[in-house]
């Protein structure tokens, strides 16, 4: 570690380069329009690496990543993180073995979000991707994906989306009007969980068009 900051700046370099190659593919697809969306990935016990808020996500550099620990509270530099940090650092202080958190806003989760706010969930089941998410096994499984009530009080939402980790085993979950979260042990899963979030959420939306519920 740096004798100056409470981190490994070589680790953080490593981080930021990963962050930056992966979310702007994920601009590219159209996922974190104008300055939406944050990312982060855990930098060791006590530290994230996440986006600065406020950047074009398609366009990162270095700079545009900095470091807090599990409160939110920028350390080491006076940038200001995303006012949902807490809802990255809450998974990270939850679970050690998570080590990424992805947050965007595709057509696709928003507009899911906004169908789906009534129930307070998408319910997805017999889909052969439904495998995509560690730990399942068969495509016989059914999941409730939360959707949770947007608002700027970020400690409710992060005590809402606490108390249904105590109920359910979650890969992700929505925001209504607002998108996606979606999180795994390194990058490459939590963006195989992202990816099928988004897939089977499409599917629904298909399937709504085909067959409207009344």
């Amino acid at each position: 570690m740096s004798d100056a900051l409470p981190y490994d700046t070589h680790r953080l370099r490593e981080l930021a380069g990963e962050i930056i190659v992966n979310v702007r593919e994920l601009s590219a697809l159209g996922w974190t329009p104008a300055t939406s969306s944050n990312f982060s990935r855990r930098l060791d016990e006590r530290h994230a690496a996440i986006t600065v808020s406020g950047r074009d996500k398609g366009r990162l550099t270095e700079a545009d990543i900095m470091v807090v620990d599990w409160d939110g509270q920028a350390a080491g530099s006076d940038h200001r993180p995303s006012a949902e940090t807490l809802l990255h650092t809450q998974l990270y202080r939850r679970f050690p073995e998570i080590g990424c958190v992805l947050h965007t806003h595709s057509p696709t989760q928003t507009i899911a979000s906004r169908l789906y706010a009534g129930a307070g969930h998408v319910h997805l089941e017999g889909y052969e991707l439904l495998k995509a998410f560690a730990g399942n096994t068969t495509h016989e499984v059914a999941i409730d994906v939360p959707v949770f009530p947007n608002t700027q009080d970020m400690p409710t939402l992060a005590a809402q989306v606490d108390a249904l980790l105590d109920k359910q085993c979650m890969w992700g979950y929505l925001i209504d009007g607002h998108g996606l979260y979606a999180w795994g042990g390194d990058m490459a899963e939590a963006r195989r969980h992202l990816e099928a979030f988004e897939f089977l959420l499409g599917c629904e939306l298909e399937l709504r068009k085909l067959a409207p519920r009344h």
